[in-house]
C-alpha cells in the first residue's frame, strides 16, 4: 500500500522525503525523475485556456544584490549591502517627501490643495482625493491627468476614460466611475457605513473627521477602515489619510502600515509585497511588528515605510509629485545606522 510523506506525496515521488527510504540514492532519485514521462503541451495549454490565459506564460524574474554576507536582525529579509543601501536610499526619499507635504510650499497640485483649505476645504480635499486615487504620472508635469478629473464641483464624477494614470494608481478602467461613486456616496454618509442621517447633509469634512472625540492615530484608524470602498486599494487609502494628516487638513496620524487586519487586501499590494521580503515573514503582524521596529531605529515615521518599501520593490522609483531630488540626508543617515551600512 502506498504512503503518504508530510508533503502530500507519494513519498517514492517525493525529491525530499524519498531519500530517506532505505536503499534510496540521489542517483535513484535523479534517474526516477529522469524517466518520468512530461505532460503533453496539449494539456498545458488547454489549461491556460481554462484560466483565460490567451497568450504564453512569462515568467518575471525579479533582479536582487547578490549575497554579500549582509546580515540584520532588522531586515532579515536582505542578504546584500547593497539592498539595505538602497532600502535606506527609499526610505530617505520618502521620508523627504513627507516634509515637502508638511511645509510652507508642497509640490505642484499639493500646493494648491494648501491654499484652498483655507476657503474651500471640501475642493482641497476633494483634490487630495484624486492625487492619491489616480497617482501622480512620471514626467515634467506629474498631475496633467488629475488636473482633467476635477470637476467644478466635488459632487459631480468627472469622466475618467482619458485620463493618465500613474504608476502607483488605484483606478481600474474596467471599472468606470465605480469607486468615484461610492466615495460619494460615503461622504452623504457622513463617512459611516449606514445610512445618512435624517436632516443631515454629508460631508467630506465631517466623513475625516468622524468623532471630534478621537486623537489623530486613532482617527486615522477608524477612518482607514471606513474608507475600504470597491475599488479603492489599501495603497490609495493610506497615502490619502498620510497626506491630509501632513498637509494640515485634518488631525490624522498614523500608528501602523495598516497591513494587518485589511479587508480585501490585495495580493500584489506593492508595500505588503516588499515588507514580506524585507522582513523574511509573510504573517501581517510580524510584519507590522518588524516595520514598527525599523523605523524606531531608524528614528522615521512609521508611514515612510509605506513608500519606501513600495519603491524599493519596484525597479522605478515612484516620485509620487515630488522632484527627483528630494531627500532627508538626517533619515538616510539614521536609516544607514540602524541597518549596518
Amino acid at each position: 500500500m502506498p504512503t503518504f510523506c508530510r508533503h502530500n506525496r507519494f513519498v517514492e515521488r517525493c525529491p525530499i522525503c524519498s531519500k530517506t527510504l532505505p536503499g534510496r540514492t540521489a542517483g535513484a532519485a535523479s534517474s526516477a525523475r529522469a524517466k518520468s514521462p512530461r505532460p503533453p503541451r496539449a494539456a498545458a495549454s488547454t489549461t491556460q485556456r481554462r484560466h483565460g490565459h490567451s497568450g504564453p506564460l512569462r515568467i518575471h524574474r525579479e533582479g536582487r544584490a547578490e549575497d554579500d554576507g549582509y546580515r540584520s536582525e532588522l531586515v532579515p529579509g536582505l542578504r546584500a549591502s547593497a539592498d539595505a543601501n538602497r532600502l535606506a536610499e527609499e526610505i530617505a526619499f520618502s521620508s523627504g517627501r513627507l516634509l515637502a507635504l508638511a511645509g510652507a510650499e508642497p509640490p505642484g497640485l499639493y500646493g494648491e490643495a494648501q491654499m484652498l483649505a483655507v476657503d474651500d476645504p471640501e475642493r482641497a480635499t476633494w483634490t487630495c482625493f484624486l492625487i492619491a486615487y489616480l497617482g501622480p504620472l512620471q514626467s515634467e508635469d506629474p498631475f496633467t491627468g488629475i488636473r482633467l478629473a476635477l470637476t467644478d464641483s466635488p459632487g459631480e464624477l468627472p469622466d475618467l476614460q482619458d485620463v493618465s494614470l500613474g504608476p502607483r494608481t488605484s483606478h481600474d478602467r474596467a471599472r468606470g466611475s465605480e469607486t468615484l461613486s461610492a466615495y460619494h456616496q460615503w461622504v452623504q454618509r457622513g463617512g459611516t457605513a449606514g445610512a445618512p442621517s435624517p436632516g443631515v447633509q454629508g460631508s467630506q469634512t465631517i466623513a475625516f473627521t468622524g468623532d471630534p472625540a478621537w486623537g489623530p492615530q486613532r482617527r486615522f484608524e477608524r477612518v482607514f477602515e471606513r474608507l475600504a470602498l470597491p475599488g479603492l486599494t489599501r495603497m490609495a487609502r493610506y497615502d490619502l489619510l498620510v497626506t491630509l494628516g501632513r498637509m494640515g487638513l485634518y488631525e490624522l496620524t498614523p500608528d501602523s502600515l495598516q497591513l494587518a487586519g485589511v479587508r480585501g487586501l490585495s495580493a500584489d499590494d506593492p508595500t505588503t509585497l516588499a515588507a514580506k521580503r524585507v522582513f523574511g515573514i509573510g504573517d501581517p503582524l510580524l510584519l507590522e511588528r518588524r516595520a514598527a521596529a525599523l523605523a524606531e531605529a531608524a528614528a522615521i515615521p512609521i508611514e515612510a515605510l509605506d513608500l519606501a518599501l513600495a519603491n524599493w520593490l519596484s525597479p522605478q522609483r515612484a516620485s509620487m509629485g515630488c522632484p527627483p531630488e528630494t531627500n532627508d540626508d538626517d533619515a538616510y543617515e539614521c536609516a544607514g545606522d540602524a541597518l549596518g551600512i
